[in-house]
C-alpha cells in the first residue's frame, strides 16, 4: 500500500512539473494558438510515459490553456491578449470585493493566517525566487477569499484565479516585480487588518490591474528579444 501511494505520489509531482513547462511554452508562444499537442512528440521530449503527460493535459484543459477534444487530442486555446486583460479586469473586481468584505469580517483566525502568510510571503521575497515567491503569493490570496465570508464570491474567484494561474506566475519574472508585489501585499493586509473595506478594496483591485500591465509588459520584452 505504501509502495502504491508513493508511486501515486511522484506521478502526481511529474504531472505537475510537466504542466507548469508546458504553461509557459503556451504562454510565451513556443505553442501557438490552435496549435495541436502531439502526446508522442511530448513523451519523447520530456522523456516520461504518456500516463503523467494525460495528467498534466488534463490540468491545463481545467485551466482554461487547453482543449481536450475526444479522438483528436489537446490543442492549445485561443486566447487573445486583449482577452487574458479582460480576465484581469474581472479579476481585480472579484478580488477587491473580497477585500473589502475581508476588512468587514475578519475573525481572529483569519486574522491569525493573513499575518503569517504575509511573514511567509516576506520571506519568500527575500529569497528572491519568482516561483516560490507565487505559491505563498497565491495562499495568501486564498485566505482572503475565505475571510471574505461569502461563498459563492470565493468560488468564482478561485475558478478566475485557477484560470490565470500560468499568468500570475509568469508575470513575477518581470523586473523587481516580486518586491513591488510584496509591499503591495503589506498595504492589503494594513487595510484589511484595520477593518478599512475601501481602501482594501482598493489595494486589491490595483494589485492585480498591475499584474496586467506587468504582464503586458513581459510579452513585449519577449517580442522583442525574439
Amino acid at each position: 500500500m505504501t509502495s502504491l501511494v508513493a508511486d501515486r505520489d511522484t506521478g502526481t509531482r511529474h504531472a505537475d512539473r510537466l504542466r507548469q513547462a508546458l504553461e509557459a511554452d503556451i504562454v510565451t508562444g513556443v505553442f501557438k494558438p490552435g496549435e495541436r499537442l502531439d502526446e508522442q512528440r511530448l513523451a519523447d521530449r520530456f522523456g516520461v510515459s504518456r500516463t503523467p503527460l494525460r495528467e498534466a493535459l488534463a490540468q491545463l484543459a481545467a485551466n482554461g490553456l487547453v482543449t481536450l477534444q475526444p479522438r483528436r487530442g489537446a490543442f492549445v486555446v485561443s486566447l487573445t491578449f486583449q482577452e487574458i486583460v479582460e480576465r484581469f479586469e474581472m479579476m481585480a473586481a472579484l478580488e477587491g470585493m473580497c477585500g473589502a468584505l475581508a476588512a468587514r469580517r475578519l475573525d481572529e483566525a483569519d486574522r491569525a493566517a493573513l499575518v503569517a502568510s504575509l511573514e511567509e510571503c516576506r520571506h519568500e521575497a527575500a529569497e528572491g525566487d519568482s516561483d516560490s515567491y507565487y505559491h505563498a503569493n497565491e495562499a495568501f490570496h486564498q485566505i482572503i477569499y475565505r475571510a471574505a465570508r461569502n461563498a459563492f464570491l470565493a468560488e468564482q474567484t478561485r475558478q478566475l484565479q485557477t484560470r490565470l494561474q500560468p499568468y500570475r506566475r509568469l508575470q513575477l519574472r518581470a523586473g523587481r516585480r516580486v518586491a513591488t508585489s510584496f509591499a503591495e501585499h503589506e498595504r492589503i493586509v494594513a487595510a484589511i487588518l484595520a477593518g478599512d473595506a475601501g481602501t482594501a478594496e482598493r489595494e486589491l483591485r490595483e494589485h492585480v490591474l498591475i499584474q496586467g500591465d506587468r504582464l503586458r509588459d513581459f510579452f513585449a520584452s519577449l517580442a522583442h528579444a525574439g
